[in-house]
């Protein structure tokens, strides 16, 4: 429903106070102004710098809230509807004379067909007044109506893609308001003499680098620059690629040894599905008032969920859950009350994110999490098998532009990540491979218990990242179990 049906609905219902959120107040102005012309209604607009706006009278003094509030009752002819809209009045709602006043305005509202409008980005509303306003969420631009909007942009022929190219274009504008489309596709005009969604996915990366809740990765890097994970590559790829109008994909949980390419294969997939992957770090979202760190996290997902379809990656997501685990104790309830907010959104938008989840350590997610129908799989990855291995040093060893001849040094405890820091290394130190090596110590060794312990919890629980099938200790071919020499780096 648009905002004139909703609010159409509410007055006929005689709900006198009516909190809209939106980010385009203009817009919402212009919407209501129509549903009033159209249905008789009286109409008046208030802010701090215009003063008190109605038909055929404008007051730029009546600057006062009070003065604005106190007004409403004279604005209704008998028998008739007025409604007052007061625009980002959020900023005024700690005043213990506004609260009272509306309060009473409100009250008086139902008898007198008089209406309280209050337009704000946030909802912000004190406890006095919760349950005498209630809530409506003004729209962001469909699909259709960002159409419009580029056919009113690019109005010279060849300006306007077609088919494909249109559809990514109406994607990458997904998630703005009307005049950050109109603006990014007139950018797009300028720079490129169409419009293209590079530029539009440009202007997003800034509009969510000012919010400062999210961040959108704008890599170039795809699956032929990581070596392994082909079960996993192809899970991902099937689920992401299905046409089916039943299922939607949820997302996968990623376990496994730190340094295997959990991070790195979140990031590329965007990139192989032309979708993109946007960082979330629930331990960013946190804020030091009580309620805040809900607030922000909520505000996020919506965030997200207005840029659909995306990949929404969540990097060491235990970290940010050792606050649900100690049950609230630790953090007073804040990271379970994110939690909540990020589940609750995982099953109401489903299908409008794929979910990227990786952990080093799951004894620390709550059962929830993981249950069923939650995610797609949960996949382990364990150290990279020889085949993998092999795959990898061809990929670093062409990064850092190496002799691909020289001998390479013993790696099976190696992850993927020790492997491309020694090709850096050979290459920063101009040194052989071997060498290199001396200076690289395993994360096999250093964390050895704690990888042990994953991997018997992975074993029979988790589908293998390499291939298909359940993750089995021992199972999988070309891995080795040898020991490690922990008495010289060198030896790996």
């Amino acid at each position: 429903m648009t905002l004139a049906e909703r609010l159409q609905e509410l007055v006929r219902a005689a709900f006198s106070g009516v909190y809209v959120q939106s980010f385009e107040h203009d817009d919402a102005i212009v919407e209501i102004a129509r549903l009033c012309r159209r249905e008789g209604w009286s109409l008046a607009v208030w802010d701090v710098d215009r003063g008190l706006a109605s038909a055929g009278h404008d007051d730029p003094s009546a600057t006062d809230p009070l003065a604005a509030i106190r007004a409403l009752g004279g604005l209704a002819a008998v028998d008739g509807t007025a409604l007052l809209v007061l625009r980002n009045f959020h900023r005024f709602l700690n005043s213990v004379e506004v609260v009272q006043a509306l309060d009473s305005q409100i009250h008086a509202g139902r008898r007198s067909r008089t209406f309280v409008v209050v337009l704000a980005p946030v909802v912000q509303i004190p406890v006095e007044l919760e349950r005498q306003f209630v809530v409506v969420e003004h729209e962001l631009p469909d699909r259709d109506q960002l159409l419009r909007i580029a056919q009113g942009v690019a109005v010279e022929p060849g300006e306007l893609p077609e088919g494909d190219e249109l559809e990514r274009t109406l994607a990458a504008a997904a998630g703005m308001t009307r005049m950050e489309a109109e603006n990014a596709l007139s950018l797009a005009l300028v720079r490129r003499g169409r419009v293209v969604p590079e530029v539009i996915w440009d202007m997003k990366v800034q509009g969510l680098k000012k919010s400062g809740l999210l961040e959108m990765h704008r890599g170039v890097e795809t699956f032929r620059g990581l070596g392994g994970l082909e079960h996993m590559k192809s899970f991902c790829l099937r689920a992401l690629q299905s046409r089916s109008r039943r299922a939607e994909p949820r997302g996968i949980l990623i376990l496994g040894v730190p340094g295997t390419g959990k991070s790195e294969f979140a990031k590329r997939l965007g990139n192989e599905v032309g979708l993109p992957t946007i960082l979330v770090d629930l331990g960013r979202l946190k804020g030091s008032l009580v309620g805040e760190s809900e607030r922000r996290t909520r505000q996020a997902l919506q965030q997200l969920s207005a840029t659909a379809r995306n990949i929404a990656f969540f990097d060491e997501i235990e970290k940010a859950a050792a606050g649900v685990e100690s049950g609230g104790r630790s953090d007073g309830g804040v990271a379970a009350g994110q939690f909540g907010s990020l589940i609750t959104h995982m099953s109401d938008h489903a299908g409008e994110s794929f979910f990227i989840f990786t952990a080093n350590d799951v004894s620390r997610l709550p059962p929830e999490f993981t249950r069923a129908e939650r995610l797609d799989a949960i996949f382990f990855v364990d150290l990279p098998g020889r085949d993998e291995k092999r795959a990898i040093w061809e990929i670093y060893v062409q990064a850092f532009e190496l002799a691909p001849a020289q001998r390479r040094p013993r790696d099976d405890s190696w992850t993927g990540a020790e492997i491309k820091a020694c090709c850096r290394l050979a290459s920063l130190l101009d040194v052989p491979l071997v060498e290199a090596a001396a200076n690289i110590v395993p994360v096999a060794v250093t964390a050895a218990e704690s990888i042990e312990r994953l991997r018997n919890w992975a074993s029979g629980r988790c589908l293998c990242a390499d291939r298909p099938g359940l993750f089995t200790r021992g199972a999988v071919a070309g891995r080795t179990g040898r020991k490690v020499d922990r008495s010289d780096p060198s030896l790996n």
